[in-house]
């Protein structure tokens, strides 16, 4: 049998060992469910905290309950280590790094490169390496396998010895419908035998895999699916500036419109781009052009709308404020909600820490709640700040001159906070009619 033939056959039998290179949000769920079906998986992660809790059999991801790590933990499915040393015991490895920008805005490497110099030391024959951090169209080729391979000196040779691919990750925290099992999954090999093993792989765990022609096909798809949603989100951001000189409703407009049953997609406008993906992503394109001469206009046209809406938000609030015979400076404002989107516990990216930090350099005096971020603080500006407890949050409410909605989690009484307030901006159409017709509150 040839070393394809039999990593293959491991894979499928289940006893080739799964390293997850990276115990995160993505990392986190994808070793969970090689673990559910059957596989021996080790996480790996230089984060000695998260591993001292994984091994206390505690989850510190909202995703994954803390049964489920107990459960396998126990059963010897799962373990994780901080230990890169256990890559060289490793059939298959995921890699689930970060992949932020820079302040620049350029594409910061640093975790794919790290992580890949880390498993080139122990990389050997009858491996299969899958990339699934989002990254621009040519990263696993130029980038990656070269170190993996040592420039060729190591003597493995790619789609013989070694099996190398990118496969996108599709998370969407907070998600129960489409999870890390049912969505389908995009693989792109190094060769085709590359993406036959991993295809052989991942469809021992994965409800569907979705075979594409190259490396590059599948870091180009992952980039479409985010850049989509961004130019979108900035169009319906846009129709919302609009909307407000015409002194006509967006949200009827988007409703009405949302009852076309084909030819339209429902995107709502609000108080600017969070998350790990959709503010970031499109970005990594857009770089990867001005490299080939190219100015992506799309993107840098919905980047500029959706960057700008934190600042719109606040120009909106302290117009309310103005008719109501108030200003910022000197009145307190309370901001519901600083997670990117409801329900979740992740502030990545959220555009409450600049709607907070507008606030406070035009004077105010803002608190917020949250009832999934206990704390935050705001890495350029340099201040922090606690969530208002549970229970002082009516009072709280009563008590502020302006309550701005940023995030519309679900659990908010928004009848009681109506009751309560003065006076609502309403970012996220929250309280739907009910904010509408009440004349406390003013929708984006």
């Amino acid at each position: 049998m040839t070393t394809k033939d039999t990593l293959i056959q491991k894979l499928q039998d289940k006893t080739a060992k799964i390293g997850i290179l990276g115990m995160g949000y993505v990392g986190m769920p994808l070793a969970v469910v090689f673990a559910e079906k059957g596989f021996n998986v080790l996480g790996i992660d230089p984060d000695q905290r998260k591993v001292d809790t994984f091994k206390k059999g505690i989850s510190y991801i909202q995703d994954v309950p803390t049964e489920t790590v107990a459960r396998l933990q126990k059963a010897g499915k799962l373990d994780m280590t901080a230990d890169f040393a256990a890559l060289a015991e490793m059939d298959a490895v995921s890699i689930c790094v970060p992949t932020p920008l820079r302040k620049t805005g350029d594409p910061d490497m640093s975790f794919i490169v790290s992580a890949t110099e880390q498993l080139s030391k122990y990389v050997h024959k009858g491996m299969v390496i899958v990339l699934e951090s989002t990254t621009y169209p040519g990263t696993t080729r130029e980038l990656m396998t070269p170190m993996l391979t040592r420039n060729g000196e190591s003597g493995l040779v790619v789609g013989e010895d070694l099996f190398i691919c990118f496969s996108p990750e599709r998370v969407d925290p907070g998600r129960e419908d489409w999870t890390t099992y049912n969505t389908p999954k995009v693989m792109g090999g190094m060769t085709a035998a590359c993406a036959e093993v991993a295809t052989a792989w991942y469809a021992g765990a994965i409800e569907t895999v979705v075979p594409v022609s190259s490396v590059e096909a599948a870091e180009m798809a992952k980039l479409l699916e985010n850049t989509f949603r961004m130019i979108n989100i900035g169009m319906v951001n846009e129709l919302a500036l609009m909307c407000e000189r015409l002194g006509v409703d967006v949200w009827e407009v988007i409703d009405a419109a949302a009852t076309k049953p084909f030819g339209f997609m429902k995107f709502t406008p609000g108080p600017g781009l969070g998350g790990h993906c959709i503010p970031i992503d499109p970005l990594y394109l857009s770089w990867k052009m001005k490299e080939m001469n190219y100015n992506a206009k799309f993107i840098e046209l919905a980047s500029e709308i959706n960057t700008n809406m934190p600042r719109y938000v606040v120009s909106r609030v302290l117009e309310a404020l103005n008719d109501r015979g108030k200003t910022l400076k000197g009145n307190k404002v309370l901001v519901l909600g600083v997670a990117y989107k409801p329900d979740i516990d992740d502030v990545r990216e959220s555009p409450a820490f600049d709607v907070i930090a507008l606030m406070m350099k035009k004077g105010a005096k803002v608190e917020y709640h949250d009832p999934y971020i206990p704390h935050i603080h705001h890495e350029h500006e340099g201040w922090k700040m606690s969530s208002i407890p549970d229970a002082d949050l009516m009072e709280k409410v009563a008590g502020a001159d302006a309550v701005v909605i940023i995030t519309n989690h679900k659990n908010y009484d928004y009848k009681a906070i109506l009751d309560k307030a003065q006076f609502i901006f309403d970012s996220r159409n929250a309280m739907g009619k009910m904010g509408k017709a009440s004349e406390k509150v003013v929708r984006l």
